[in-house]
């Protein structure tokens, strides 16, 4: 069995049409808060937590309404299509609104687009295990992946072409450009991928190459065996501690680079560049990794690799050339995390649920990423800056001792019915 390489690669527009959105939003949106309508630190920090308390909701709401559609096109690739029309439609608004200084229309247009991101984004992501068979989705979800950062890419990149160097920049030009690579993405997408007729192959090919002991058994009632539920519940928790500690690091990390190693202007980006390209290249070699040892041997890895980095990180008082070597460890294990994580997860599902599961998936990321800002907040404001690698220490340690818990969702190809099958070469 081996993965269609070509058919991961046009699913992964979708998702880099989200990350490429996603870049865009958290770059441009707090700068036209406070620099436009003059919002302070707290009520800027709100709204931009919006769309986190938002994807508490749409996320498993959407996900679980596109596992109950039957269309012509498919169950996600309707969602697709109408949550990228509409978030491209109201996306333009909110620089036109900048441009006028209408908060209304800005608040009513960043709405619209963040419940149109909210609707997609489950279905969007579903699409890959539904037509990826199961021992090959980790190799799968890195090519996914690497779409989303060559989409953030792409927004950096632009970003730094088409935004003038003033005070009050027009962000038009650069959001038409974000809007058109979301359109030609999924575009690129719908014309390629027939989902209903990969979801029949797809289906087939597990029936026939999985053991019977590998699928999930449910009772009539559609319930997950015990053991089953007892091993995603760990997962869950494992998703919510690594972002809990994740993204304190993340959202914390300009003003920990400005008070405690003393980065001035933009020279944190290098450090964050070290961790997005070390994430970037490891992304592929993660997901045949994967495939040799497991995808729970990798996601524990990748926790070790993180916990490292936060344990050393607290050492520098300074900033020194070995920050770039803990922040390249930092991109390798939170590739490792991302690559297998969510497979395991759907892996624990039935076919007809994948999309249900993909938003339970998401339920716990977000909730971690609406928690954590506020309690490490907390600390670096009333304590120290210095807190802030011991809490993401403590918060992986946890989730390294929630994912051995997790016995499930570690798919590997079924053995071959006689010796002569190892010599077959699969088309």
């Amino acid at each position: 069995m081996k993965l269609n390489y070509k058919r991961t690669f046009f699913i992964g527009f979708a998702f880099m049409s989200i990350c490429a959105f996603w870049q865009l939003y958290d770059n441009l949106i707090p700068l036209i808060l406070s620099n436009t309508f003059g919002l302070g630190e707290s009520m800027t920090g709100a709204i931009m937590a919006l769309d986190n308390v938002l994807a508490l909701f749409l996320l498993p709401l959407f996900g679980a309404l596109s596992d109950k559609t039957h269309t012509r096109l498919g169950k996600r690739t309707p969602f697709i299509i109408l949550g990228t029309i509409f978030a491209v439609i109201f996306m333009i608004i909110i620089p036109v609104a900048d441009q006028l200084g209408s908060f209304v229309l800005f608040f009513i247009s960043l709405g619209v687009v963040l419940v149109a991101m909210g609707a997609y984004r489950s279905p969007a992501v579903a699409l890959m295990p539904d037509v990826t068979p199961k021992p090959l989705r980790s190799s799968a979800n890195s090519i996914i992946n690497l779409m989303g950062t060559l989409g953030a890419i792409f927004t950096l990149i632009m970003s730094s072409i088409l935004i003038p160097k003033v005070n009050h920049p027009n962000y038009i030009p650069i959001y038409i450009t974000v809007a058109i690579l979301m359109i030609v993405a999924v575009s690129l997408l719908v014309i390629t991928i027939r989902e209903n007729e990969l979801v029949k192959e797809n289906e087939k090919i597990n029936s026939d190459y999985l053991e019977p002991e590998q699928e999930v058994s449910l009772s009539p009632a559609g319930a997950l065996p015990r053991e089953v539920k007892r091993s995603l519940i760990f997962i869950l928790a494992s998703v919510f501690l690594w972002f809990t500690a994740y993204n304190a690091v993340t959202t914390a990390f300009t003003r920990y680079a400005d008070k405690v190693w003393g980065l001035q202007g933009g020279s944190f980006a290098n450090t964050l560049l070290v961790a997005t390209g070390a994430a970037t290249l490891s992304y592929l070699p993660i997901g045949f990794l994967s495939g040799r040892f497991g995808r729970k041997k990798t996601v524990l890895g990748g926790i070790l690799l993180m916990t490292l980095s936060y344990f050393s990180g607290f050492w520098f008082t300074s900033f020194s050339p070995g920050v770039f070597v803990i922040f390249a460890f930092t991109g390798i294990g939170w590739a490792a995390i991302n690559v297998n994580s969510y497979p395991m997860v759907v892996e624990m599902s039935r076919g007809s649920e994948v999309g249900k599961y993909t938003g339970l998936y998401y339920t716990f990321s977000m909730s971690a990423q609406i928690f954590t800002p506020i309690l490490s907040g907390i600390l670096l404001e009333h304590i120290s800056y210095r807190t802030l690698f011991p809490y993401s220490f403590c918060f992986s340690i946890l989730s390294f001792c929630t994912m051995l818990c997790v016995k499930h969702g570690d798919s590997k190809p079924a053995k071959k019915r006689s010796a002569l099958e190892h010599f077959d070469v699969d088309d």
